[in-house]
């Protein structure tokens, strides 16, 4: 089968499920859930075989339409496409266990009859990702991005009778367009000195300028507004407060999803400016690495002081993109011994994928049983679901970098690279960012197992898909910290 028809299945299985939450039953959605779900599963298998543009005939759509000029089908293609489909499937999970709280802040507080949509959305967004993980040319990559940035548009603002919701949805609005100023600008900058948009062909156009100085310009203005897709300093000011005001798997969606593809896209268009020889190298991998520093800075120390678990996650977001754009500025070919830059970077999100999903996963149990989504809400959890409490630690101390777990071996891999690079102030500041991490991960282990339960709390019962998917991804976290060869090889 063709690659490109798992973008196009993707899309049509969105519409499909439209149709069924527009004649299903009115009173539940969740067969619009479990069909999301199971369909999304299907197009996974499905990728495993899937064949790129190499294995095409000379009569092939491939050759007459010429999508091989725009659409990529490599490894680091295959892995995303991969990456995005489980965690969209993870996140439509989510979301089944959530639709009390979704059915009580839209339309019709009695029956989920406002909340089909939801089930949906996130599949289109999963196609946009997909598309970003094969674009090869600057406009394909613009318009995925578009269609990614506009469905999380909708889905944070979901909970219109939640005012911070729609709070969270305007900020997303506004600062999301300026995101999109910043990048068909510095699109256009680097198509005024180049005078191409096809990725593949911009190392070439890139030897003769006559000045590189015009080319920066617009590299700059990409990597900022591509600094709000991974929420990286300067365009990380929407992170806290979005994160809070948008619904649960909303959060867990941006903040796994919707970085991963924001990276793989900065991966693309960083891999033909990085060339070995290439005029701009030095000066691209400078404005990697101080983007870097600033990120490990601001994330690591604000998240100290956070009381509130969405915010302590989204400043920990901001912070773990610091340590991914530090693995970029270190810059390391693919085909050299050992992991490269990319490589390192997707073993990094696939162990974030796997600790943040459980996490939010445990929190919006807490949020539908509790009704809040503070620390302190998590206090003496140790009593109240013991085995809960012993996945929850295990994936804090994951996120902290703790060995023998999935979170230690990425941040291994990245300092690994930082020191081969001699970015030895770089090194330092992500010493210091991963100091900070171990205070504030272990806030919440200290409120698990040190605090007393609040008056009157409740014994929290996970239901049987969230129960499933918290106990999965907290053994892959332990498996992988241990034996990470199972995403090696699907990076190779």
């Amino acid at each position: 089968m063709p690659a490109y028809c798992l973008e196009a299945l993707t899309v049509l299985l969105g519409l499909i499920l439209l149709m069924v939450e527009a004649f299903g039953p009115r009173d539940s959605k969740k067969l619009v859930g479990l069909s999301a779900a199971a369909g999304l599963a299907f197009i996974l298998i499905l990728s495993f075989f899937a064949v790129g543009p190499d294995h095409a005939k000379p009569d092939s759509i491939w050759v007459t339409w010429q999508i091989s000029n725009f659409y990529a089908y490599d490894s680091l293609a295959r892995f995303y496409k991969g990456f995005a489909l489980v965690c969209t499937i993870l996140v439509v999970l989510m979301s089944l266990d959530y639709r009390s709280i979704l059915s009580r802040f839209t339309d019709d507080q009695e029956s989920e009859n406002g909340t089909g949509e939801y089930f949906a959305l996130p599949v289109f967004a999963c196609a946009g990702m997909m598309w970003m993980a094969s674009a090869k040319d600057l406009v394909v990559a613009f318009v995925a991005l578009e269609l990614v940035t506009i469905t999380f548009y909708i889905l944070v603002a979901y909970l219109r009778r939640n005012v911070g919701s729609l709070e969270a949805g305007v900020k997303y609005l506004i600062l999301g367009a300026l995101s999109t100023g910043f990048l068909v600008y510095g699109i256009a900058w680097i198509y005024g000195a180049t005078g191409t948009m096809s990725l593949s062909n911009l190392p070439s156009a890139i030897s003769h300028l006559p000045s590189t100085t015009p080319l920066l310009f617009g590299i700059a203005l990409v990597l900022i507004a591509l600094g709000f897709k991974i929420g990286a300093v300067p365009m990380q000011a929407w992170i806290p407060d979005v994160y809070q005001g948008a619904p649960t798997p909303t959060t867990a969606f941006l903040s796994v999803g919707s970085k991963a593809a924001g990276f793989i896209l900065l991966i693309r268009f960083l891999d033909p400016l990085l060339q070995p020889g290439s005029p701009v190298f030095a000066q691209v991998t400078l404005m990697l690495a101080i983007m870097a520093g600033a990120t490990l800075l601001f994330g690591n120390l604000a998240a100290i002081g956070q009381s509130n678990f969405k915010r302590l996650l989204a400043y920990s977001s901001i912070a773990h993109a610091g340590f991914l754009i530090l693995a970029l500025a270190a810059w390391k070919p693919t085909n050299e011994s050992g992991l490269g830059s990319a490589q390192s970077v997707s073993f990094y999100l696939a162990t974030y994928l796997l600790m943040t999903l459980a996490s939010f996963f445990i929190l919006a149990q807490v949020r539908i049983q509790d009704g809040s989504e503070e620390i302190t809400a998590f206090n003496g959890l140790g009593k109240r679901n013991p085995t809960l409490a012993i996945g929850l630690t295990l994936i804090m101390a994951a996120l902290a970098g703790v060995p023998l777990t999935a979170g230690f071996l990425g941040k291994f891999f990245v300092f690994s690279l930082a020191v081969e690079a001699k970015l030895w102030w770089g090194v330092a500041l992500a010493f210091i960012g991963a100091a900070a991490g171990f205070y504030y991960y272990f806030k919440i282990i200290r409120a698990i197992w040190w605090e007393d339960p609040a008056d009157g709390a409740k014994p929290l019962v996970l239901p049987q898909i969230t129960r499933s998917c918290v106990i999965g991804l907290t053994l892959a976290v332990l498996v992988l910290g241990v034996w990470p060869q199972p995403i090696l090889w699907l990076l190779q």
